[in-house]
């Protein structure tokens, strides 16, 4: 068995309940459940119609939403994909592992004292649930290491895997098929669908990470038709987005292949839904639907059209540590267990929870693994609750776009509060976040006592983190009022 990053005690994993039977030999609640975990690319927020778009069509995350529960206060752990996914997999703020960043050449990856790979010695979630008898599946991206040397995802307690941006096997048609980031959730599904028929009964953990709706965006004609009529008006949406999309180079066309490319995902996703629910398989299965952070940016030179992702009334995007990059919708649905269209605005959740939760929910005991994050099983099954550890994020690159989304590099997420500072401690801000979602008025000088324990507690765990250069960027005050 795996050590867990910095703790080398063996790790024991201890299976509850009773011994797994074929799908139809033993009373649901006596068979562990199975685990799907559907991974957007750059979803926003407010990237579906039940999750408040004024335009978008989806009506299988609606269904989701509408058959399970939304948890509105779900944060990623870092602003950009690598470091998100690790987080996932951990259950380790990813800085813990040097990766604060995406990974990309070698050459970047030094440039900015990373690895070139998540370390296959870190012991992941799937590695967890695969030793407690689970088959573990993953299909979609993978951005956790690629080129010469990286591991493939098998060595991270993965029996079967087809991948992109990996060392696995994948698709030759990535670079052959100008329409393939269009259909490529329809393959994943497939590659799903096809895994869990092999399953015979057998519980299984899937992870199925899109490439949609990351940049570079090329809708099928039949896609795109569905939008042919679509009027863009900037008054239809909230805050910070309302100036975003005036202000864009053609906000009716970049909005149209946006919408038609999340349309067409959600077709796939709803196929996979369609499935589960034709097998009986969909009582025993929880469903987790989530991104792995905010909506790009359309001054990113290839994302012209990706970046009208929707971050509710959030502000930033993608690269930025305010909500609008690293506040994502999660969805769980679970029938029977997981309650049906609630709603939970009170809960705060994260990836760092994930490889806990999903632990606890499949009856694996973790003696000796220390996550970050806490079991949240509860949360899902009985309903909100205070949160016990807070939420901490770290962020050296450059962030794109309007000098508003730019805070300082290090945040803190403790009860209401959440604190910004630089890495000398300055430029410190507060923000009420149930009060002001939006980020627009900082409250520091007004809460002192606040501030000097939320510092402390910032600055503290950033001296147990590894070393590493900051890749400088102009920045600027947001109008606070």
């Amino acid at each position: 068995m795996k050590v867990g990053w910095l703790f080398p005690a063996c790790l024991a994993c201890v299976v509850a309940g009773s011994t797994i039977v074929g799908i139809g030999g033993a009373p649901a609640e006596q068979r562990r459940p199975n685990v799907i975990f559907i991974l957007l690319d750059d979803q926003g927020w407010g990237d579906a119609a039940s999750l408040g778009h004024p335009y978008m069509k989806t009506p299988n995350i609606d269904r989701l939403v509408g058959e399970g529960t939304r948890f509105t206060q779900f944060y990623t752990s870092n602003p950009v994909c690598s470091p998100s996914r690790t987080a996932f997999m951990t259950g380790h703020f990813p800085a813990r592992h040097g990766i604060h960043q995406h990974l990309a050449t070698r050459e970047q990856n030094a440039q900015r004292a990373m690895p070139d790979w998540l370390d296959p010695d870190a012991t992941t979630v799937c590695d967890l649930v695969h030793e407690a008898g689970y088959a573990t599946a993953h299909f979609g991206k993978w951005h956790l290491g690629s080129g010469p040397g990286a591991p493939d995802p098998g060595a991270y307690g993965i029996d079967v895997h087809r991948t992109v941006n990996s060392n696995g096997p994948g698709w030759e048609e990535v670079q052959k098929d100008p329409y393939f980031r269009a259909k490529s959730t329809g393959l994943f599904v497939d590659e799903a669908i096809r895994f869990i028929r092999a399953q015979k009964g057998r519980p299984f953990y899937v992870n199925l990470w899109t490439l949609v709706p990351h940049a570079k965006l090329n809708p099928t004609p039949e896609e795109l038709a569905v939008y042919e009529d679509l009027r863009v008006d900037a008054a239809d949406f909230p805050s910070w987005m309302r100036g975003y999309v005036r202000d864009a180079p053609n906000p009716a066309e970049q909005m149209k292949i946006f919408c038609a490319s999340m349309t067409g995902l959600d077709r796939a996703i709803g196929r996979l839904l369609d499935f589960l629910d034709a097998e009986g398989l969909a009582g025993n299965t929880a469903v987790f639907f989530s991104s792995d952070n905010g909506p790009e940016d359309y001054l990113i030179r290839n994302a012209s059209n990706a970046g009208m992702g929707y971050p509710g009334p959030l502000r930033a995007r993608k690269r930025s540590l305010y909500e609008g990059g690293v506040r994502t919708p999660l969805i769980v649905r679970w029938p029977g267990k997981v309650e049906s269209g609630r709603v939970d605005e009170t809960s705060v959740l994260t990836a760092v929870d994930f490889l806990p939760t999903v632990c606890k929910l499949a009856g694996v005991e973790l003696p000796d693994v220390r996550p970050d994050g806490e079991d949240a099983g509860d949360v899902l099954l009985a309903g909100p609750r205070p949160r016990s550890k807070p939420l901490y994020w770290e962020w050296r690159g450059g962030v794109a776009g309007n000098p508003d989304y730019r805070p300082p590099r290090l945040a803190v997420r403790d009860g209401r509060w959440k604190l910004f500072c630089d890495f000398d401690g300055s430029d410190v801000r507060l923000y009420d976040i149930p009060a002001d979602p939006e980020e627009r008025t900082n409250v520091a000088d007004r809460n002192a006592e606040v501030v000097e324990r939320l510092k402390g507690q910032l600055l503290a765990w950033k001296e147990t983190l590894p070393e590493g250069p900051v890749q400088e960027g102009p920045r600027s005050r947001a109008k606070e009022r």
